[in-house]
């Protein structure tokens, strides 16, 4: 499930093919759905979900005022996460939806197309990467806050609505089947991985102190 193979159809390829794949899913989620995913050619899109991962931790480890870890280990870190951690999160995601799928729908897709809809449905949270703290450099931490943790929650909200709507389209299934099959990898990939989790928390914390 690994092999990145080429095939006829999928996504183009390059930087340019990035953005506009990045604007057709935010923009018209079910016709990119429809023509962009391509049986057993993940590579277009572990590369974009690799890319919108290095949008979303980049500015969180070296955006973020210094911490006590060393630029070294920042390094190490974020070519983990990129290289190994999303390419494996992305797969097991993908396989556990495959497989609720199984007593759900007779006519199914494979592994390859579920990753591959994943990949794209993290589209939202290339623009979730900025730290609560970033704003404070320029003396707008407070309600700031509030925005950011805002901005992860809805990006992430965004993401788990996109994975429903591809899963629907590429499974030929119905959104209530879809929402049921994506709750446990939504819940993995935009609720923690994606800190939607992180912001809930955030904004109860903070309405908490505001009542």
């Amino acid at each position: 499930m690994t092999t990145w193979i080429e095939s006829s159809g999928g996504r183009e390829r390059g930087p340019a093919g990035l953005v506009r794949a990045w604007i057709g899913v935010l923009v018209t989620p079910h016709r990119f759905f429809r023509s962009a995913i391509s049986t057993g050619d993940q590579a277009p899109g572990l590369t974009f979900a690799i890319a919108v991962v290095l949008l979303h931790a980049t500015p969180r480890l070296f955006i973020a005022p210094p911490t006590a870890q060393p630029l070294s280990m920042r390094v190490l870190t974020l070519l983990l996460v990129v290289v190994f951690l999303t390419p494996l999160v992305l797969h097991l995601c993908a396989a556990l939806e495959t497989v609720l799928l199984i007593p759900l729908v007779d006519d199914r897709a494979g592994v390859s197309q579920t990753v591959q809809v994943l990949g794209y449905a993290a589209a939202p949270c290339a623009l979730s990467g900025v730290p609560l703290t970033a704003l404070c450099v320029v003396g707008l931490c407070g309600a700031s806050s509030d925005l950011i943790a805002a901005l992860w929650l809805g990006t992430a909200v965004y993401g788990a609505v996109l994975l429903v709507v591809g899963t629907a389209r590429i499974h030929d299934t119905s959104i209530p089947r879809a929402v049921v099959v994506t709750a446990v990898p939504s819940w993995i990939v935009f609720g923690y991985g994606f800190r939607g989790i992180h912001a809930l928390e955030q904004l109860g914390i903070s309405g908490g102190l505001l009542g």
